[in-house]
């Protein structure tokens, strides 16, 4: 028997511990930990609300835009205007949290993820003459292969054409993703940290210059799209077709859903949105979401037992550093109390399950292409490739919503500051189901809690020992080296983890927070 521990986890955005006993080359047991406490929630309380949605995105510098957009919901809901938000504000808040999506995934598959499959230190190898390869052809050449080392050595199987293109797409995709950000700040005026994005719709008016400058950036990325990306994201799949049999997780998909089609329906449960809100599983029966049934347990996690099983909108935030049985600053949300994966496969998969016509179509060419099922998309690159197929979906999206923005015309509606409400934001960050529940008293926030999509999927044990979706992926993984667990980390990366987002102690007095590996 053998312990894993993988402290942190590298390409992945914050600080990630991974445990794992080892009996056998399989995963007996598994633990994923949240090693950073900020306590944004904390640091809202007693200010005006109307500064959530931007003290919020400070949360995350990659994913700050949803941030704003789940803030901004809550706050609707609470100043009661969550149903007279203007078409043109409603459409370029979709633009905004689209931009921010696509340009998320492509930074994720090319430059967090595909390196656990495309070999770059072969790259010297090769005699071609592609442009895009010649630095890195070059640094490999002097012995320079940071930051593509250290890693752990996977089993690359890629042809040395397809590594040469990819390689070269992993250039090309930093391009790709500047125009991504670039998007958002026409109507968002700048990234991280938009402040376009307000309570009431946006700050900016559509023109057609804007229109325009917006457009012209999605057609080159829906080409990458098309002709890169998920080109890509297939040609990995047909290397690695044990890998949609790797990972699978707890099988159990939730999505709060997201991009607003019509602004006239003050619950949020009730909109027509381009993905539903809703939970399904292996079975793909679709079940409508109900959000009180969300809570969070912390039988494992380092806050006091007694805010256990709590709504959010009934959380807290009282830390017990010291507690006995717990390994991680991630609370451990559950539905229905029952453990469930958020992300770009449950926002697919939900809809899917919801029977919307152009969601079955895609998904379906896709796994005939590969001769596979639907039960494959339960895995490692069953997430990979629904991360890729929603990037599509939503850029070709994009390019209706902006043709049906009225240029010139208002895009915010005014509100009057309550003394006392409460409001929810439910939305879709790159990563998953993100909620935002804000209290107000005496015109001030009382409470503010945030459930993240990382804090579903690399959330510990909960009150019953149900293992968190990362967790349950590791159990059971087969290992070949247990001094080279690239197994282990192809898994985690699938789900795209976010611990600045998820844990919102670095202690001062010096506390023993374990022994790095850094690979």
């Amino acid at each position: 028997m053998a312990k894993i521990i993988i402290d942190p986890v590298t390409r992945i955005e914050g600080h990630l511990k991974i445990e794992a006993v080892v009996e056998g080359k399989e995963v007996k047991e598994a633990k994923s930990s949240g090693t950073l406490f900020r306590g944004i929630e904390l640091i809202l309380r007693d200010r005006d609300p109307r500064d959530a949605q931007r003290i919020t995105q400070r949360i995350c510098g990659v994913c700050p835009t949803s941030h704003s957009m789940a803030a901004a919901l809550s706050l609707d809901s609470a100043f009661e205007v969550d149903d007279k938000i203007p078409d043109n504000g409603r459409i370029i808040r979709n633009l905004i949290l689209g931009a921010a999506h696509v340009a998320d995934h492509i930074l994720h598959f090319y430059h967090l993820a595909a390196l656990d499959y495309v070999d770059v230190a072969r790259i010297a190898e090769y005699e071609g003459d592609i442009p895009a390869l010649s630095s890195i052809r070059n640094f490999i050449k002097r012995g320079k292969l940071e930051p593509f080392v250290p890693r752990y050595e996977g089993d690359y199987r890629l042809s040395h054409k397809v590594n040469e293109q990819a390689t070269a797409h992993y250039v090309q995709a930093f391009d790709m993703r500047r125009k991504g950000q670039e998007m958002l700040s026409i109507f968002g005026g700048k990234m991280p940290h938009n402040v376009g994005i307000i309570p009431g719709g946006v700050t900016s008016i559509p023109t057609v210059d804007k229109i325009t400058s917006f457009l012209w950036r999605l057609k080159e990325i829906q080409n990458f799209v098309d002709n890169v990306y998920i080109p890509d994201v297939l040609a990995i799949a047909q290397a690695y077709p044990d890998y949609f049999g790797v990972g699978s997780g707890c099988r159990n998909l939730l999505s709060y859903g997201a991009y607003e089609l019509d602004g006239k329906e003050p619950d949020l449960i009730k909109r027509k949105r381009l993905f539903k809100s809703g939970t399904t599983s292996a079975s793909l029966n679709f079940t409508k979401l109900k959000p009180q049934r969300v809570a969070e347990e912390v039988k494992h996690s380092w806050y006091a037992d007694s805010i256990s099983q709590r709504h959010p909108s009934q959380g807290d935030v009282i830390l017990d550093e010291k507690k006995d049985g717990a390994y991680s600053w991630i609370k451990s949300p559950r539905y229905e109390g029952k453990v469930h994966e958020a992300g770009p496969l449950a926002r697919l998969m939900v809809t899917y399950a919801s029977g919307k016509p152009e969601v079955r179509s895609l998904v379906d060419s896709s796994l005939a292409e590969l001769k596979l099922g639907t039960d494959n998309m339960f895995s490692v690159l069953g997430r990979h490739l629904a991360r890729a197929l929603e990037t599509k979906l939503i850029a070709d999206c994009m390019a209706n919503w902006l043709l049906e923005l009225k240029p010139n015309e208002p895009a915010y509606t005014s509100y009057e500051l309550p003394q006392e409400a409460m409001g929810m934001g439910l939305t879709e960050a790159a990563r998953g189901a993100l909620g935002h529940w804000i209290n107000i008293k005496e015109g001030k926030i009382a409470n503010y809690q945030v459930i993240t999509p990382t804090s579903w999927n690399a959330s510990p044990r909960d009150d019953r020992e149900q293992l968190g979706p990362i967790e349950q992926a590791i159990t059971g993984t087969k290992i070949k080296d247990e001094a080279n667990p690239f197994e282990i980390v192809r898994i985690v990366r699938s789900f795209d983890p976010c611990l600045a987002c998820a844990v919102h102690l670095i202690s001062p007095k010096g506390n023993d927070l374990g022994a790095y590996r850094i690979y």
